[in-house]
């Protein structure tokens, strides 16, 4: 039985390095558009499971981590910016004001699935519309839910967070690792 993360995300593949030295990756071809949610945990739970799936009927054998995130801004979903303006548009949005960022995690083990969803609240200072335009002239925003990379340029923007560090990045380590205990 192998472990597979069910994402080509390179912060997921480090970050499960810190739980598992002995993984593969398998990209998950999950159609996210037949995707209905009641709110944006939910949709990253969501997410998490149908990518898992995904992949774990191609491993039905081996343990498979699906993992989404979304940020959560006023109830609406800020995922992957589609380009300048939209990455705009989001970090006006989150500038001096509290969101949440919600991964949802999807283990399959043994023809089981186990689910949950990590939530860390997060503060940013007001930021000005040269920040705002400085940072989206880098690649950094664009592939990245809410237009941001906590581990990059905008930490910068942080000015407090409530919840786990790695979550924001894409992957609950410690919540995950405890599940991955169990098995």
């Amino acid at each position: 039985m192998s472990l597979i993360l069910a994402s080509t995300s390179p912060r997921r593949k480090e970050l499960l390095s810190l739980i598992a030295t002995d993984f593969k990756v398998v990209g998950s071809d999950f159609d996210e558009s037949t995707l209905t949610a009641a709110d944006p945990r939910q949709t990253a739970e969501n997410l998490a499971f149908g990518k898992c799936m995904v992949v774990a009927r191609e491993y039905p054998e081996d343990t498979v981590i699906g993992c989404d995130t979304v940020v959560d801004c006023g109830g609406k979903v800020f995922g992957k910016p589609r380009d300048k303006e939209d990455a705009r548009r989001m970090l006006k949005a989150l500038s001096g004001s509290d969101h949440y960022v919600h991964t949802g995690v999807c283990v399959w083990h043994e023809g089981e699935s186990h689910t949950f969803t990590a939530t860390t609240r997060v503060r940013f200072f007001p930021l000005s519309d040269e920040q705002i335009e400085a940072y989206i002239s880098t690649d950094e925003p664009y592939d990245k839910a809410g237009g941001y990379g906590i581990q990059g340029a905008a930490a910068l923007f942080c000015e407090e967070i409530e919840g786990c560090y790695y979550n924001i990045m894409g992957l609950p380590v410690s919540r995950l690792a405890r599940l991955l205990q169990k098995f």
